[in-house]
């Protein structure tokens, strides 16, 4: 199976579903999220890591995690994410996320652009800026 090309972070996801992107933004994200987005294992964590106050608030974010792929932390990306976090000033689950988008050629899908914009040969989009 082809790796995805894009990969989902948290805040984007949380964006998406709650209704806070611009039209454009998702109509692009419907196009491609069953074809062409990925999400890391760290997303998946943080994005299903909080306790809502109506246990049915987590189904449209389930819903959404079945229809892409999750991303599961191997050497090469563990690798990568070290050498990051030893380059820049990064929380590690923003090394996990730009590790696993440079170690398989995956776009990050992200309105946190001023952590990711300093790590060299990472893309980035940010879903809001979508046209």
């Amino acid at each position: 199976m082809a790796m995805k090309k894009y990969l989902l972070d948290s805040n984007a996801a949380i964006d998406y579903i709650g209704g806070k992107l611009p039209v454009k933004a998702v109509a692009w994200l419907d196009g491609i999220i069953e074809a062409d987005v990925s999400v890391s294992v760290i997303n998946r964590i943080e994005i299903l890591g909080f306790k809502p106050s109506d246990p049915s608030d987590f189904i449209p974010f389930d819903e959404l995690l079945k229809t892409v792929d999750i991303i599961g932390l191997h050497e090469e990306i563990i690798l990568q994410a070290i050498e990051i976090r030893r380059g820049h000033k990064i929380k590690l689950p923003d090394a996990i996320v730009a590790a696993t988008a440079l170690t398989l050629q995956l776009t990050v899908i992200t309105r946190n652009i001023a952590d990711f914009q300093k790590i060299l040969d990472l893309e980035i989009v940010n879903p809001h800026d979508v046209i």
